[in-house]
């Protein structure tokens, strides 16, 4: 009498991306993942090695001001180069690559539109190296949640409930006499 065996899976790394760092991975049992704002998150992956990277970076460009330019991991100009590197030390080719775009939201009404400057700098920049860009969710007022399987370039982009986000924050009623401290 034959049995089937349904064998469990590896189970998936998760990998959180934080803000200003980038990770690569030729792992099929990896999996990145980040929220974004007004950051963008460059999913890149090389599909012939399986080998794949994720950015997060907060803002496009340094500002020039005083003659003296500072680049350091904040800056997608600096975070989109570390990407590439680190893929192509894993095998990837530059010619092969492909990339996917999120976030760049602008989250609050009447604030500089960073969300945008970033996307349109990261769009700029893939155009620039010549990297296809096979998919994108950018722009809007909404936070995303974005899981990357770097292996075989699988993208999962949720949106955020942007309940966090409020114009005018509520104020709290304190009751009177409640600003006593209790130390336990």
């Amino acid at each position: 009498m034959a049995t089937n065996l349904i064998l469990p899976e590896k189970p998936i790394n998760r990998i959180t991306v934080m803000q200003g760092q980038a990770r690569v991975s030729a792992g099929p049992q990896v999996e990145f993942n980040t929220v974004l704002g007004s950051c963008v998150a460059t999913c890149l992956f090389d599909p012939e090695v399986e080998t794949g990277g994720m950015n997060h970076f907060l803002l496009a460009e340094p500002p020039k001001s005083h003659g003296q330019v500072n680049v350091d991991e904040h800056y997608g100009v600096y975070l989109m180069e570390v990407l590439i590197n680190e893929m192509l030390a894993n095998g990837a080719a530059k010619h092969r690559m492909r990339a996917h775009l999120y976030g760049g939201a602008n989250m609050r009404a009447g604030m500089a539109r960073i969300g945008t400057m970033n996307a349109d700098f990261a769009r700029r920049f893939l155009e620039r190296e010549r990297i296809p860009l096979v998919r994108e969710d950018l722009g809007g007022s909404s936070a995303r949640r974005i899981e990357f399987r770097p292996a075989h370039g699988q993208v999962r982009c949720r949106t955020v409930a942007n309940t966090m986000v409020q114009e005018t924050p509520p104020t709290p009623h304190v009751p009177r006499g409640a600003g006593d401290v209790e130390l336990f």
